[in-house]
């Protein structure tokens, strides 16, 4: 009945996007990307693998951003506080059981130190804005204290934050308790008493006066991080760049996606500029699974619309990079396809692919019990979904999608992430770092 029905929906959509073929970008500078000195890119590296940042102190910020899973977790959807382990190893502490899923895939962190990346989240919550403080919006009771360099800097900010990710449940820590009581920002807030734990430590406090930060703040954090996220995790010497740059360095099989993919398949309409992103939102019809983000059914997620509140934004989500794409599955705001032919697919009818949706293309923890498909059982919110959607059917043969997956590979720095600062032997903490996948 729902196949049925969707197709004779998907049959009846106007499409509002249109078809766009337009001209390579150009090859990318270092003048696109935020410059750190070296010494804030070496501190935001520990801090990005130190759990002095999670409120129980048992997980870091590269615990779902680890470099050999593509700067992600490898999984649709995991778990952060109250697990332990990597990816697909992640298991689940009986001692401090996770309470949810998080409710949205982790997202790559590969070019985020480009200048051009002015929206964070799939769903857009801090962004850019001249009309905001300091020129960055945050969601409500999260409102910057001090100017940061970026949204990226921002961002950083917000996960420590999250009770399932890394904050902890009240009741567990300072830092939750004070989240739970809406405690963020000012004296004894939970920024401030992570910013406190930090420089607690000599050799924190140390680094951060060398950088002539004496009075060090949480966006001081957030702004070392974004230091070390920008620089580590840079991917622009891909088959793809050297082409731009004039080499002769893509196949044949790629050139031929490259002229798809920038030409009839249109992907180039939202997947434009020198990252392949618009920096806009798009709803594309991706199932939804998982325990939902605070919508009108605790099961959905209509993203933008959750933000701005518009009829217009329902179930929009932010246009991912595509760079290092064939590393960072599964893919969409959910992870709802682990292979990446199979979002390719989707977007050639989107209709039929919310339809004739497989749930087990979805990568998820059996450790966790949890009931990951009341929207996909709720006809309404299915039907929700399919109406919000915006992207065309693309007519493309098997050879064609072929082309447009190699190209996709080209678009892949194999270095990126690699070459870089790498992991530390250890932290300033002194804690344990829950970031070394087991042997192969």
């Amino acid at each position: 009945m729902l196949t049925k029905t969707l197709g004779a929906l998907g049959a009846s959509l106007l499409c509002g996007v249109a078809a766009f073929a337009g001209p390579l970008p150009a090859p990318v500078s270092d003048a696109d990307f935020h410059q750190f000195p070296p010494e804030m890119v070496e501190l935001g590296r520990d801090l990005f693998f130190d759990p002095i940042l999670s409120g129980n102190q048992n997980i870091a910020c590269a615990t779902c951003h680890h470099p050999s899973l593509g700067s992600a977790d490898g999984m649709s959807l995991s778990f952060g506080e109250g697990g332990v382990g990597l990816g697909t190893d992640r298991r689940v502490d009986s001692a401090n059981a996770p309470k949810a899923r998080i409710p949205r895939n982790a997202p790559a962190l590969f070019n985020l130190g480009a200048r051009e990346f002015s929206v964070m989240f799939h769903d857009g919550r801090t962004a850019r804005d001249r009309h905001a403080m300091f020129g960055i919006r945050m969601p409500d009771g999260r409102t910057l204290e001090r100017p940061v360099p970026s949204p990226l800097a921002a961002q950083n900010i917000l996960p420590i934050l999250s009770p399932d990710e890394m904050a902890g449940h009240p009741g567990e820590n300072p830092v939750a308790d004070a989240v739970a009581a809406e405690r963020i920002m000012g004296e004894g807030g939970a920024w401030e008493i992570l910013t406190d734990r930090v420089i607690s430590i000599p050799e924190y406090r140390r680094r951060f006066a060398a950088l002539d930060r004496e009075d060090v703040h949480i966006t001081d954090i957030g702004t070392a991080l974004s230091a070390f996220i920008g620089a580590e995790f840079r991917a622009v010497d891909s088959p793809f760049d050297k082409y731009l740059r004039g080499e002769d360095a893509m196949t044949e099989a790629q050139l031929q996606g490259m002229d798809l993919f920038y030409g009839k398949a249109r992907c180039s309409t939202c997947h434009s500029g020198s990252f392949q992103t618009d920096h806009n939102f798009h709803a594309i019809g991706l199932p939804q699974l998982g325990p939902g983000k605070n919508t009108h059914v605790s099961y959905g997620d209509t993203g933008l619309g959750m933000v701005t509140g518009e009829p217009a934004d329902m179930y929009r989500f932010r246009t991912p990079s595509l760079r290092n794409v064939t590393q960072t599955g599964p893919y969409g705001h959910n992870g709802a396809y682990a292979d990446l032919e199979d979002i390719v697919r989707h977007h050639l009818n989107a209709v039929e692919g919310l339809a004739s949706y497989d749930r087990s293309k979805a990568v998820l923890s059996g450790e966790l019990s949890a009931d990951d498909w009341a929207a996909m059982d709720d006809f309404d919110e299915v039907m929700r979904i399919a109406e919000a959607i915006e992207i065309s059917d693309v007519s493309l043969d098997e050879a064609e999608i072929g082309k447009i997956m190699a190209f996709l590979g080209a678009l892949t720095d194999e270095g990126a992430g690699k070459r870089g600062l790498g992991i530390p032997a250890s932290v300033p903490s002194g804690l344990p770092l829950d970031t070394q996948l087991p042997p192969s």
